[in-house]
């Protein structure tokens, strides 16, 4: 085993377990899962997988960096709806954040699905 697929593994699993520890509470975990998919991307880059999987693991990344910035700056200014004066229509502002932790989950869950079916073949064969 090389030191790229060496450290690519680890960066894998360390993002995966990051980001399953952020998901207990998705709202203070935000830091956790942003972390986590970044060291998954980073993972992806230095296994040196295919180009289009790279770039579903860098999108989602990116996604759930501008949601959570988003989240992090509507709390500064002292949230949205009710008496702070701020439209819940600034709420939408955080949408990626969710859209790129489903990205997260689906690829994560096509990676354990195809790494099952090579591990039968391989029993199998």
């Amino acid at each position: 085993m090389n030191s790229h697929t060496f450290w690519s593994r680890i960066l894998k699993v360390g993002g995966g377990i990051a980001m399953a520890l952020g998901t207990l509470d998705p709202l203070e975990g935000s830091v956790l899962i942003l972390l986590g998919s970044g060291l998954v991307a980073l993972g992806m880059f230095l296994g040196r997988k295919e180009r289009r999987t790279v770039l579903y693991w860098v999108w989602a990344f990116i996604l759930i960096a501008v949601g959570v910035g988003a989240m992090m700056a509507l709390s500064a200014a002292g949230g949205i709806g009710g008496k702070s004066g701020h439209s819940m229509w600034w709420g939408v502002l955080i949408l990626p954040y969710p859209a790129g932790w489903l990205m997260v989950v689906a690829g994560g869950l096509a990676g354990l699905v195809r790494l099952f079916k090579a591990r039968w073949k391989r029993a199998h064969a």
